[in-house]
């Protein structure tokens, strides 16, 4: 496969941007190799600058829930482009999405759009704090929730449980009243309230995408609630990437636990850059102008943005099989690459929740971030890329989430499972 126009274009891009890149996994630095740069992508496939296609299961990491290029979707924005980019006013077509993303969470009220899901999560945190009037927040190791300040964080050194600036440019300040603890290990979150008795809230992905797939198990969910009531909390559920596409109703729908505040992104934006945080309402009415807890953005609600978001929820909502027929479809595509790993002696474990996927190279289940670390990283990287040779887009990252589109077709799936049959013996030999 000749990906030299590529390679080409990122030395250029490495002079101009800081690591060719503008945003870290796109670099390709932990599969080894050069990215490939984009050209265009049509339905379940993206073709490179070189002219090279293929099966797509990143999806932009996540917000194509039907495909590239969908007519619907593509429809929608060239209509609202003919109207204007930007007015800086609102639209109805806020009010609009608004009401279609509110019909399907019990736990939302009212709901305020934003420009990205790191936006989102720092907004639903700053309303957490000014509604409980508290400092603390904790976090899980290997969830993210974006690059705000206070949520890049890793484990401090003393017996409490107080993170430390993962990043520089942190000040330790902005972290100090961040509390870490892990997933799927409810002893770890009692100690983090045994430390503060300042905890506005606790955020965790329910559907962990951000360490490989890795979802949170019922029972831990339901402490988590019980923890929050307990002690006065809010647990903030971000579904910024599992909104929509694990589920069609949030993760409350499928664990029966409902949070105080859900964060969404990915689907809400048809593919156009949006997020959103939603509560019920006597807790939005805290945000300015209602209350005195101050959030803005210029492009919040961007009527081009909304237009795709509205016709991709419409979309669901009108096919609200989509989600199971996917689901089936993920399986398919993991679970035949187990057997083809397995055939080979290569562990692998598998998972699925809704149209994402998730698979580590592991002897054991993987329950949270430290698990995940256990995952053989050198297999990982020669996989993704003997998969790239033979036209499969995986994610880049060994702890990153696949995603299924409605363009993804089962010859698609059947196509991969191959592919990874005789690169497992390859790799193997």
């Amino acid at each position: 496969m000749n990906t030299s126009t590529s390679l080409k274009a990122f030395e250029k891009a490495q002079t101009l941007i800081p690591g060719g890149v503008d945003s870290p996994v796109r670099a390709f630095s932990s599969v080894g190799g050069s990215p490939l740069f984009i050209a265009e992508g049509e339905g379940g496939y993206l073709k490179d600058i070189d002219g090279n296609r293929y099966v797509d299961f990143v999806q932009s990491w996540g917000p194509l829930l039907f495909g590239h290029r969908d007519e619907s979707i593509e429809k929608a924005v060239i209509d609202a482009v003919k109207h204007g980019l930007s007015f800086g006013a609102p639209t109805e077509a806020e009010t609009n999405l608004a009401e279609l993303v509110v019909s399907f969470f019990d736990s939302i009220d009212k709901v305020r759009f934003v420009s990205s899901g790191t936006e989102a999560v720092m907004s639903a945190i700053r309303l957490a704090r000014g509604y409980t009037r508290r400092d603390d927040i904790v976090k899980f190791t290997g969830c993210y929730h974006g690059h705000s300040d206070c949520l890049l964080v890793q484990a401090g050194s003393g017996a409490a449980t107080f993170g430390n600036p993962s990043s520089p440019g942190v000040p330790a300040d902005f972290t100090k009243h961040t509390l870490l603890a892990e997933y799927n290990n409810i002893e770890s979150v009692k100690k983090c309230f045994e430390d503060s008795n300042d905890i506005a809230c606790i955020i965790i992905e329910p559907i962990a995408g951000n360490m490989g797939l890795v979802p949170a198990d019922k029972e831990f969910l339901q402490e988590l609630r019980k923890l929050c009531d307990e002690n006065g909390a809010l647990l903030i559920f971000d579904e910024v990437m599992s909104g929509f596409r694990a589920t069609l109703n949030g993760a409350e729908s499928i664990t029966g636990v409902k949070p105080d505040i859900v964060t969404l992104g990915k689907v809400i934006g048809g593919g156009m850059p949006v997020g959103a945080f939603g509560a019920r309402a006597e807790i939005m009415a805290m945000l300015s102008p209602e209350g005195p807890v101050y959030q803005a953005g210029t492009l919040s609600g961007n009527p081009v943005a909304m237009a795709a978001g509205f016709a991709a929820l419409t979309k669901l909502k009108k096919n609200p099989q989509v989600i199971s027929v996917l689901n089936e479809r993920a399986k398919r595509l993991v679970e035949g690459m187990q057997k083809e790993a397995e055939s080979c002696g290569i562990k692998m474990q598998v998972d699925t929740r809704g149209s994402m996927f998730g698979f580590f190279f592991n002897e054991n289940e993987v329950k949270n971030f430290d698990d995940a670390t256990k995952t053989d990283a050198k297999l990982f990287a020669k996989f993704h890329q003997a998969m790239l040779n033979e036209g499969f887009y995986f994610a880049c990252s060994l702890y990153e989430t696949g995603f299924i589109s409605t363009a993804t077709t089962d010859a698609m799936v059947e196509d991969a499972i191959k592919a990874s049959a005789k690169v497992f013996k390859e790799i193997t030999k």
